[in-house]
């Protein structure tokens, strides 16, 4: 093979590859149940199973790499934050962030997803290691997202970690309720969500030995 020939076809390989992971997206973010399968998709865009094996090695492959492009698409966002602002101006930034962002195409590929995979995490990485290795890397990513966030503040590191841990369930929920509709009022939610965070975490890394907050 000439060195002309193995371009184009490295080029065809990759315009394969990017065609499967945005077919997989597009069927998953319609919430069918039934477009998490790989030959599904593959049969969309006219490839074969062994075309996505080819690309991604397995199902579990295909799915991880599947993940990976959310990701990416997601950290220039996520990385955004203004080293001036103000506590509240922060929190509220990464509330409002979210909650768009739980309606877009590509959280609703990733919920369907994770919908169809176990629920066990030593099943889920017994049968799907790539998979799991990369729904792990998105926790990890998340955590310093929050941490670079309030870095120049005085903040307690630990509560960051569990503010970290805590928007995006609560996030879900109230994504949830705006897409199943609601008489709740939901920027009233997010307002109560940001107030509750920001006392939480307003002054403390100044060393006062303080009782956690019960129930936040």
């Amino acid at each position: 093979m000439t060195e002309v020939t193995a371009r184009r076809t490295n080029r065809r390989g990759v315009a394969t590859r990017e065609n499967m992971l945005e077919a997989a997206l597009k069927a998953l973010a319609t919430g069918d149940p039934g477009a998490v399968s790989a030959n599904r998709i593959a049969k969309e865009i006219g490839a074969t199973w062994g075309a996505v094996k080819y690309q991604f090695g397995d199902i579990d492959g295909f799915w991880a790499a599947v993940l990976h492009r959310t990701a990416e698409r997601r950290a220039g966002v996520l990385g955004r934050h203004d080293s001036g602002a103000p506590l509240r101006q922060r929190v509220a930034g990464i509330i409002d962030l979210l909650y768009d962002g739980l309606t877009a195409s590509d959280s609703r590929a990733i919920e369907n997803l994770r919908a169809a995979l176990p629920r066990d995490r030593d099943e889920l990485e017994r049968l799907y290691p790539k998979t799991a290795a990369e729904l792990q890397s998105w926790g990890q990513g998340w955590l310093e997202t929050c941490q670079q966030a309030f870095a120049d503040l005085d903040v307690d590191p630990e509560r960051v970690r569990e503010v970290a841990s805590l928007i995006p369930g609560a996030m879900r929920g109230i994504a949830s309720e705006r897409q199943l509709g609601t008489y709740s009022d939901l920027d009233l939610a997010r307002r109560g969500l940001t107030n509750a965070i920001v006392m939480y975490l307003e002054g403390s890394g100044s060393g006062r030995s303080e009782q956690p907050v019960i129930g936040l």
